[in-house]
Formats: structure tokens, C-alpha cells, sequence
């Protein structure tokens, strides 16, 4: 019983969620610990789960060592499952709903500075197909503050040079429209019609994934977290590099430069304003560092 209930949730996370297979295995996982935990507590019928059995739950996640941001993940996901019985009409109570868990301290998000996304780009030099289309791939994430999923599974004809904006398919298959400047449109379509077109025509390779690898089959995420990785090393900047930092930086410059919280809200496609409102903080830290810095009677 249990197993065709989850089986319908898990329909229901694909069809009316949009969520993704990856999404769907750590939902998966998630419910069969549980199970197994049932098992040792000796409840067979997971519909009578009250909130004491919780309780004991969450006590046994922190004994075995799970991070608090694992522990998140895994009452999410449980709670999401027993919202969705409470809806079907199986049980008459939720008992994740109550469940407090301790509120953690969100780490600042780490950004590059103006002049460090500038030494980055004056690294990426050179006419041939790779370097346009690293230079390309910079331009987009950050200047659109694409998530690496998202840069990877861009397709050509979502590129619209015309109005400047990507057609981006975000979390939860949510489409949204990101603007693109001018750097990032010459960059873009100089690749398009050199690198990646003779990088295609070379490997007899026809598809419309935009950004591709050395042997034109589409980018993976891995493939652009090593692309970057290089490019730093050839910066020869004193920091650290993945695609969300970009991002990160994204946002962060735009908030700086005057940019609305909604403004960057729509253009990260955040579900949530409070999930983009870490990056206020940023800003402010970014506020107390020059302030430290250049006033003389805060030296």
C-alpha cells in the first residue's frame, strides 16, 4: 500500500511539479529510509506515524552524523509526501507540520569583484572555436546568472538576438526570459556562427544544444565546472571558481549597482523573494568593507 501511494506521489512530482529524475531518486531515498526506520521501530503502517515517532526520527538522523543541512533535505522531502496523503484524504493529520527544526546561520555567498571579473575575462583571449566559446559561456553565466543546468541545457533557437533575452527552463521546468547585453551578444553569436558551427560541421554533429565540447556533443555541467576551473588557473586570480559564484556575483553586482530585489528575483527565477534576500546581506558586507577601508577614522 504504502509503495503504490508513493508511487502516485512521485507521478505527481513529474507531472504537476515539473521536478527532475535527480529530484525525484533523493525523494526516493529519502522515503525508503524512513521505512526502514519504521521497520526497526516496529510500525508497519506508515499512515499511523505520529509525531513523537518524528521526534525520534530527527534524534536518529543527528546520531548518525547527518549534517543539519542533510536532516533539512530529508523532513522536506517527508513532509511533502505525508502534505500530499493529508490532501488524498489518507490520514487526518500531518505529522511533519510541527516539526521545528533548528534555523541555521546562511553563509554569505561568495562573489567575484569588478575588477576580478575583469582580470577573468581579459584571460580569455584567442579566435580559435574552444576560445570563443569560453569566452561565450563566461558572458552568459555571468551576465545572465544562469544556474550551470541551465547554461547546459541552452538551446540555440532559445537565443533571440533580436531582443537580447534567453529562454530559460529553470527549476521545476519553469520558463523564464533573461535579458543579455551587448558583450554577451557579440560574444554569443561570434561562437555560434564560427566556433560551434565548425566544431559541428567537423564531427558531423547535428543537434541545438548551444554550448558544446571539444567534439561538439553538448556541454555537461561537469564539462563547464572544468572549462572554468582552467580559466582561473590562466587568470591566475587567488580565489576559487564554480558556475554558482557567478551566479552569485550576478546578483550581487546588480544589488550594488542600484537593481530592485524583484528586478533580481525574476532574473535568478527564484520561487521565493526570501531566497533571494541573502544577497542583501552581501551587499551590506560589501558596504562595511569599504566603509572600513576608506574612511579614515575607521582604519
Amino acid at each position: 500500500m504504502s509503495q503504490d501511494w508513493f508511487a502516485q506521489f512521485s507521478r505527481y512530482l513529474t507531472v504537476e511539479r515539473g521536478y527532475s529524475e535527480k529530484t525525484k531518486a533523493a525523494y526516493t531515498e529519502d522515503f525508503v529510509q524512513f521505512q526502514v526506520f519504521l521497520n526497526e521501530i516496529h510500525l508497519s503502517d506508515y499512515t499511523q506515524v505520529e509525531y513523537r515517532d518524528v521526534r525520534i526520527y530527527l534524534s536518529k538522523l543527528s546520531e548518525q552524523g547527518y549534517s543539519r543541512n542533510s536532516i533539512s533535505r530529508k523532513i522536506a522531502s517527508l513532509r511533502s509526501f505525508y502534505q500530499y496523503l493529508l490532501r488524498q484524504q489518507v490520514i487526518a493529520e500531518n505529522p511533519f507540520t510541527y516539526l521545528q527544526l533548528k534555523k541555521k546561520t546562511p553563509k554569505l555567498p561568495r562573489f567575484f569583484y569588478e575588477d576580478e571579473i575583469q582580470t577573468l575575462f581579459d584571460s580569455v583571449q584567442g579566435t580559435e572555436p574552444l576560445d570563443q566559446r569560453n569566452l561565450a559561456l563566461l558572458e552568459v553565466l555571468y551576465g545572465c546568472g544562469l544556474r550551470v543546468s541551465e547554461c547546459a541545457s541552452l538551446r540555440v533557437d532559445a537565443i533571440d538576438y533580436t531582443m537580447q533575452v534567453l529562454k530559460v527552463i529553470g527549476k521545476g521546468n519553469k520558463e523564464r526570459i533573461v535579458p543579455f547585453n551587448d558583450h554577451a551578444k557579440h560574444a554569443m553569436q561570434t561562437y555560434e556562427t564560427q566556433g560551434r558551427a565548425w566544431l559541428c560541421a567537423h564531427y558531423h554533429e547535428e543537434h541545438t544544444l548551444f554550448f558544446v565540447n571539444h567534439r561538439a556533443k553538448g556541454l555537461t555541467t561537469a564539462g563547464i565546472d572544468y572549462i572554468l576551473t582552467q580559466l582561473l588557473k590562466k587568470s591566475h586570480l587567488d580565489s576559487e571558481i564554480h558556475p554558482h559564484k557567478l551566479r552569485h556575483t550576478f546578483a550581487t553586482h546588480l544589488l550594488n549597482n542600484g537593481a530592485d530585489m524583484r528586478t533580481v528575483q525574476e532574473l535568478l527565477g527564484h520561487s521565493n523573494l526570501s531566497t533571494t534576500q541573502i544577497y542583501a546581506h552581501v551587499t551590506k558586507e560589501t558596504l562595511q568593507q569599504n566603509y572600513r577601508q576608506f574612511h579614515p577614522r575607521a582604519k
